[in-house]
């Protein structure tokens, strides 16, 4: 078969522009990371001007008042007062982390020779980080980065109390692991949270919605619900029919989580949970363990996302060495941080 002419140039035309696409992806890092390491040597020389001359708070505001002048009336843009406390704080925040061994892992930037701590993301996710407590922020920092989690994506994460809600049944080494280690999911236990919080898809409290419209709002949102039930998760299917004794049953939703290798089956309720309901995942779960399921994969995990849910009835309903059914509430709209760690709070 003869290559035409244009064949020949829209081939090429498909390897230049990967190239330069790639090329820009590489200049926005460099740019980042050039950025970050230059806020954080600005913070270096402000702190290390304070503790030499031990100015006083009213002084010291003068100062930095001064300096954004002149700074701005060189290099413009990015040295407000604000910006110039940012800084400030930045380096104070993240100074401990400077060892001889330990240096940037970021791109390649020219920088004085001093030793840095290594930092992944962008100058506005450290500007969140900033404000989190340490244990919160350890916990943020490492699953920005291992996620790539976006900015935004950041603040919700934050504004849904993820680091909270992971550790409701978690022991305090577990929990101080977050921070260490990040979100690690080795049991089934790790991938749960409680509750999911569920606003991007939009119902409204107020409205009367169905399960049929839960689930079309989470069909419609699934990447941003499967960044919700957060690690290793990959969709199977909805509505997903097996034939049992001549009877057809349809399981709402059906995941796979390739990190614990097992299937994770969710049957929705906008209500209260109810025994009945329970029995019936039971044989969901069954099913796809007695079924479905291959020999190198672990037991199916069964879990009923509702509205509200009776804990003493769940547990007397359930098996006493249960591991593979639970009883998860949602929220379809996000409350104030404050008010959801009380809720976990309660929960615990």
């Amino acid at each position: 078969m003869k290559i035409t002419r244009t064949q020949t140039v829209n081939s090429l035309f498909k390897e230049i522009a990967k190239i330069i696409s790639e090329s820009k992806d590489t200049v926005i890092k460099s740019v980042n990371s050039a950025l970050v390491i230059n806020n954080y040597l600005v913070g270096k020389q402000i702190v290390e001007f304070e503790q030499s001359g031990k100015p006083r708070a009213d002084y010291a505001a003068k100062t930095l008042t001064q300096l954004s002048i002149k700074l701005t009336k060189q290099f413009h843009k990015g040295f407000s007062v604000d910006n110039l406390e940012n800084m400030r704080m930045f380096y104070m925040v993240y100074r401990k982390s400077e060892t001889v061994s330990r240096k940037s892992k970021s791109h390649a930037v020219a920088v004085p020779k001093v030793n840095l701590p290594s930092f992944q993301l962008s100058w506005s996710h450290y500007i969140l980080l900033m404000k989190m407590s340490e244990a919160e922020r350890g916990f943020y920092e490492i699953e920005s980065v291992s996620q790539n989690w976006s900015v935004r994506e950041l603040q919700r994460q934050y504004n849904s109390a993820l680091y909270d809600r992971l550790s409701v049944s978690k022991s305090k080494s577990k929990i101080k692991a977050l921070s260490k280690r990040g979100h690690v999911v080795a049991t089934i236990h790790d991938a749960l949270k409680e509750p999911y919080i569920l606003e991007f898809l939009e119902l409204k409290e107020e409205h009367e919605y169905s399960e049929t419209d839960l689930e079309k709002a989470i069909i419609d949102k699934l990447q941003e619900f499967m960044l919700e039930l957060g690690k290793g998760f990959l969709f199977a299917g909805r509505q997903v029919r097996f034939t049992f004794d001549e009877e057809h049953y349809f399981v709402d939703l059906v995941f796979y989580n390739r990190l614990l290798k097992c299937f994770v089956l969710f049957d929705l309720k906008i209500g209260k949970i109810k025994h009945q309901d329970i029995g019936q995942m039971g044989m969901y779960v069954n099913y796809y363990d007695r079924a479905v399921k291959t020999n190198e994969e672990h037991p199916t995990i069964g879990i009923i996302l509702c509205k509200q849910k009776n804990n003493a009835m769940v547990e007397m309903t359930l098996p006493k060495n249960n591991n593979q059914i639970f009883a998860r509430m949602y929220q379809s709209f996000l409350p104030s941080k404050n008010q959801l760690i009380a809720q976990i709070k309660k929960i615990k």
